[in-house]
């Protein structure tokens, strides 16, 4: 049997909207998908560091600075090259 439920996750309990229609104890298989929902994530306030950026500026180094310059050359150079006559 196959049926497609909706709940909410509290730590390892899955709360369905409706009954599964299966009898208590039965062994289920569970495929779990986040259901994307529109605005930031819960906790997630205006001038949080909790940005992919100021989450990694404590692990920020040099070497990423000369990576990202060296990309940022790389993008500038010229794609074709000029056949010689």
């Amino acid at each position: 049997m196959v049926k497609i439920l909706r709940g909410v996750v509290h730590g390892r309990t899955i709360e369905l909207d409706a009954e599964p229609g299966i009898e208590d104890g039965r062994t289920v298989e569970v495929i779990v998908r986040s259901k994307t929902l529109p605005g930031p994530p819960p906790g997630w306030r205006p001038g949080s560091t909790e940005t992919a950026a100021g989450m990694m500026a404590e692990h920020w180094t040099e070497d990423d600075d000369r990576i990202l310059e060296e990309i940022e050359r790389e993008r500038h150079r010229p794609s074709t090259r000029e056949i010689p006559e």
